[in-house]
């Protein structure tokens, strides 16, 4: 399969004049808001509208193994991925939940399972292989797979187009990935384990040192290839990472708002981001997790996330949580009186 960095331009100057206008206008005092004025506004200027909407909603999980599992540094076995898959699509899991409160489109990728479910056809196939290979003995996929796996995250995002939706939130599953994502902002941000490494689904400090040995032991393997953004996802990636960062670059291209999650998928963003600097555009930031190597992530994005909960899920789950914030600043930015309408003096 081939795959081709999609071109992106920045939202629309013209429209974040209009909407920073408006807010100016409207019945409260200047900045009351706080960042719900900055995130309306921005919001604006990607949708290319002064009074933006956010009703349709569109959320694609990313499913996969890793081989790095067989270094035992997840609490969990390998099998919870399959496991969680049918969770997802009966409705059992928590993006599922939210996913139905907030009228959301949910849909579920699996882009590379040990195990695949073979009997639910409710999950999209775009599978890369069965699973990531352990990545301290080897590449964690070939070209071929990192192609497949960039291209199942772009074709993603234009289902979402089709779907006419106003925002894109991405999530993943698959256990072992934070190992997967830990590895890569090491190699990005230039930084040892020991500053980003965290529980995951739950080690205990035990757990964590070897996670870190772990991880450091594999980027001292992979040293001299982890030259270019592309090269770390190759060597250190995932399927789903990979899926979520073709998704950012192609929504970004589509002109489609994103809504980041946590760790993971912010490690897929600065990928992104790294690809195409103004991919960071077209981003906004969730929540800030409580696995310690998010904050510097989030530092190298220049993110302000919109929540901090200690949330450490995944799934997508802190972006549909957020949501409903970013849907409030719309509202109160399009729906508010201005002074000039409620009869009220500016003087």
């Amino acid at each position: 399969m081939d795959w081709t960095m999609p071109e992106i331009n920045a939202p629309c100057p013209a429209t974040r004049r209009q909407a920073l206008e408006r807010q100016s206008q409207l019945t409260k005092p200047p900045g009351s808001l706080g960042r719900l004025e900055d995130l309306a506004v921005h919001f604006a200027a990607m949708q290319g509208k002064a009074k933006p909407t956010l009703d349709r909603v569109w959320i694609s999980v990313f499913a996969a193994d890793h081989g790095i599992a067989e270094e035992r540094v997840s609490a969990f076995p390998q099998t919870v991925t399959r496991l969680m898959l049918r969770n997802f699509v009966q409705g059992g899991a928590a993006i599922s939940v939210l996913a139905h409160h907030l009228d959301a489109r949910l849909e579920v990728v699996d882009v590379g399972v040990a195990e695949p479910l073979e009997d639910c056809k409710e999950i999209i196939i775009a599978r890369a292989g069965k699973g990531t290979a352990n990545f301290t003995k080897q590449s964690a996929m070939d070209e071929t797979q990192l192609l497949s796996s960039l291209s199942a995250g772009s074709a993603a995002a234009r289902r979402a187009v089709e779907y006419g939706a106003e925002i894109f939130l991405g999530g993943e599953m698959g256990i072992a990935n934070t190992t997967s994502a830990t590895a890569m902002a090491c190699a990005l941000l230039n930084v040892v384990p020991d500053l980003l490494v965290g529980p995951g689904t739950g080690l205990d400090k035990l757990g964590v040192a070897h996670k870190s040995a772990v991880i450091a032991r594999a980027l001292n393997y992979h040293a001299a290839g982890l030259q270019t953004p592309m090269e770390i996802l190759r060597h250190l990636g995932g399927f789903e990472i990979a899926a979520l960062t073709g998704a950012y670059l192609e929504a970004a291209s589509l002109q489609l708002p994103v809504l980041v999650d946590g760790f993971i998928s912010s490690v897929a963003a600065l990928l992104a981001v790294r690809l195409q600097p103004v991919c960071s555009q077209w981003l906004i930031y969730a929540h800030r997790s409580a696995e310690p190597g998010h904050r510097l992530v989030l530092d190298a994005l220049d993110a302000q996330p919109i929540l901090d909960l200690s949330m450490r899920l995944g799934e997508g789950s802190g972006a549909a949580v957020a949501l409903p914030i970013l849907r409030a600043a719309c509202l109160l930015h399009g729906e508010m009186a201005t002074f000039a309408e409620a009869g009220i003096p500016t003087k």
